[in-house]
């Protein structure tokens, strides 16, 4: 492990955790946390998994077929992106970093509500928080003052943030990145690299992109990660077209090459403004995000998953002189200053700080991605099965016979992962409140379901292993081009 600082001019390597803490008095020592050395107290793991009928799921499942168009609010929690005859279609409540079925199974949580969690479930500061404002209190006639109260915290942890405003989610607020952006330059298109919500002007560019008019669908251009060559010939095609450039900043590759800092540059030289849509970076990689971590400082930002752990909201930030734009543009909601999120959110970043909680996320992705590794490669099977990406943001690869993408051998890695009781996406999510004994319990599982794995591919039919309907990716584009887990 070499190095203390980061930036956009080049890869990370291992690096990317020097700076968390994780190596810091041996917080994180690799060689306690491998399944030959790791102690586990007596019973660890036992009872979790689908060992009770999963009656009650279906029964509301049903139900819900009735009244809610494709059964689902969010389809990342739908049964389309499960084992759909093996995985529980309901959850009932959580603690921790474990969560029960309605039908009583328990299981260790790894997707963590699409992961807004960062902390867990039931952190009792945050609750407390929240009752102690509910007793005054959902939200007012006039503002309140968590609303200056949280913002203030906001323009303290990151980078590029001279200014805060609120929405709901994380779509609310790109969309209002997007509209300032086009405000301010004068421009109509965005050029874009990630996922960013249902709004219109990012849908287009998916394989959902019905009811999106294709004149909207035009205006949006998305380009490649690690390759500004893709970005520079949006600018060339569209010159003085392009409004902004939103990107996640960091997916599941590193930076190489200087990516960001080109990106950073061009934006500049162009005219258009740089957004990092920092919802699964933000608070994870670190409080400030990737921006913090790069180096790299944007003109506007989106934040929203971690910062109130799991209370609805959006949060976009910028330079003053971009958010100042905002007394013209339209941007206002009702419940946009609503306050059990902004007391949830002000306990939240207060718990970041006393319990560093950003070094403890790069320990737990440490040990599962490295473990997980690890045990692919002592079983020769790295063509196949791999992790990717920074151990706070991972994705599992997974590759048939042939060499080709395969979407039958995630969806049976996470039936065998839930049999075992672990709940989880082709890519895990981590938050402070999983413990070691969480992780090593987890990885046991991983070794078990590498057993599944290696006769399916073996075999040539790996369907065949298949107990239930596979889960499918969201949006297979997106997936394909490692930019979503789900």
């Amino acid at each position: 492990m070499e190095g203390t600082a980061l930036s956009g001019k080049s890869g990370c390597g291992e690096c990317c955790a020097v700076r968390s803490g994780v190596f810091e008095n041996k917080f994180y020592d690799p060689t306690a946390y491998r399944l030959g050395t790791y102690a586990f107290s007596p019973g660890a793991g036992q009872g979790l998994g689908t060992r009770r009928p999963m009656t009650r799921s279906e029964e509301q499942w049903r139900k819900a077929l009735r009244v809610i168009p494709a059964g689902t609010q969010t389809l990342s929690k739908g049964p389309g992106c499960f084992v759909d005859g093996v995985s529980p279609k309901y959850l009932a409540r959580g603690k921790g970093s474990h969560v029960w079925d309605v039908d009583g199974n328990e299981y260790i949580d790894y997707c963590l509500a699409c992961f807004p969690l960062t902390l867990g479930y039931s952190v009792p500061a945050v609750d407390e928080a929240i009752k102690a404002q509910l007793s005054d209190g959902i939200t007012f006639s006039m503002m309140h003052p968590l609303e200056v109260k949280v913002a203030d915290m906001l323009t303290e942890r990151i980078p590029c943030a001279e200014m805060a405003r609120f929405g709901k989610n994380g779509s609310d607020v790109t969309a209002m990145a997007v509209r300032l952006a086009r405000h301010i330059t004068g421009r109509d298109k965005v050029a874009c690299l990630g996922y960013h919500g249902m709004q219109d002007w990012f849908i287009g560019t998916t394989d959902r992109s019905w009811g999106i008019p294709e004149a909207v669908r035009k205006m949006t251009i998305p380009f490649r990660y690690n390759d500004p060559a893709s970005l520079e010939d949006i600018f060339s095609k569209h010159k003085g077209e392009v409004a902004c450039v939103i990107m996640e900043p960091a997916m599941y590759e590193f930076p190489v090459g200087g990516f960001l800092d080109a990106v950073r540059e061009m934006t500049a030289e162009e005219g258009a403004l740089l957004i990092f849509d920092e919802m699964l970076t933000g608070f994870r990689f670190a409080e400030g995000g990737a921006q913090e971590l790069f180096g790299v400082t944007p003109d506007l930002a989106t934040f929203g998953k971690g910062i109130a752990n799991g209370m609805p909201i959006g949060v976009l930030v910028g330079r003053e002189q971009y958010m100042r734009h905002f007394e013209k543009v339209f941007f206002s909601s009702t419940y946009g200053g609503e306050v059990l999120t902004l007391a949830a959110a002000a306990a939240a970043l207060n718990f970041y700080r006393e319990h560093r909680v950003i070094r403890q996320l790069w320990k737990a992705g440490k040990i599962i991605f490295d473990n997980f590794n690890r045990l692919v490669r002592d079983r020769g099977l790295s063509d196949h099965v791999q992790t990717v990406g920074f151990p706070v943001r991972q994705q599992m690869i997974f590759r048939d016979r042939t060499g080709e993408i395969s979407y039958i051998l995630p969806a049976l890695f996470q039936q065998e992962m839930l049999k075992r009781g672990i709940l989880c996406y082709a890519g895990l999510g981590f938050s402070y409140s999983h413990s070691d004994e969480d992780l090593m319990v987890t990885v046991r599982a991983f070794q078990e379901t590498l057993d599944v794995l290696e006769k399916a591919i073996e075999s040539g039919q790996p369907e065949r292993f298949m107990e239930g309907v596979p889960s499918q990716p969201v949006f297979r584009n997106l997936r394909a081009q490692k930019q979503t887990a789900n």
